[in-house]
């Protein structure tokens, strides 16, 4: 991001996993310990908790509607990742704009 040149961001087109399934991405950004941005709103929530139930990883996932304004979003993305704890989303999913 230009705003914040140091913020390690991976998109899971540049991991190869462009039409992965949930679990897989999940499994992804567990084993990098990645929290993770996404879109898909409506089946994701589940498998992340899933993930949680089952006493696997689960580093966070924030969830951002298609309607927000991408400049609301990336604010948020570098409020966070100014002010986050390590490990403060484990098990989590939380929605922006927050």
């Amino acid at each position: 991001m230009r705003r914040q040149p140091n913020l390690d961001i991976i998109r899971i087109q540049d991991a190869d996993l462009s039409g992965a399934d949930d679990p897989t991405v999940l499994a992804f950004a567990a084993q990098q310990g990645r929290v993770l941005l996404t879109h898909d709103v409506t089946t994701i929530t589940d498998y992340a908790y899933q993930r949680v139930e089952a006493g696997q990883s689960m580093p966070g996932v924030f969830e951002v509607s298609l309607n927000i304004p991408i400049g609301l979003v990336i604010d948020d993305i570098l409020l966070l990742a100014e002010l986050s704890l390590d490990n403060e989303w484990e098990g989590q999913v939380r929605y922006l704009p927050l």
